[in-house]
């Protein structure tokens, strides 16, 4: 099971160096994109209607970190259409 822990966080984070990565980050190892992007310390902060982590800038710049989070929400994929508002397919004939 450990092993297969292992092989798991091996390949997402290969998966996220390959895909999430922008160019500045590209020549990152496994290991310094673990140190860091996962190993930062962060303060949870919750207020009534959200909650914020706030983050040291040491290790990864503020703006290098919003392109990561933008990258990976590109990856998302397309929301499938729907109907309209009462339910029916608009592209049908019925």
């Amino acid at each position: 099971m450990r092993l297969q822990l292992h092989v798991l966080a091996y390949n997402l984070g290969n998966f996220m160096r390959s895909l999430a990565m922008p160019k500045t980050a590209q020549p990152w190892s496994l290991t310094s994109l673990r140190d860091k992007l996962i190993k930062i310390g962060a303060e949870v902060v919750s207020h009534a209607r959200y909650v914020t982590f706030q983050m040291a800038e040491v290790a990864v710049p503020r703006q290098m970190f919003a392109d990561i989070l933008s990258l990976i929400a590109r990856l998302r994929a397309p929301p499938t259409p729907t109907g309209g508002a009462d339910g029916i397919d608009v592209a049908s004939d019925n």
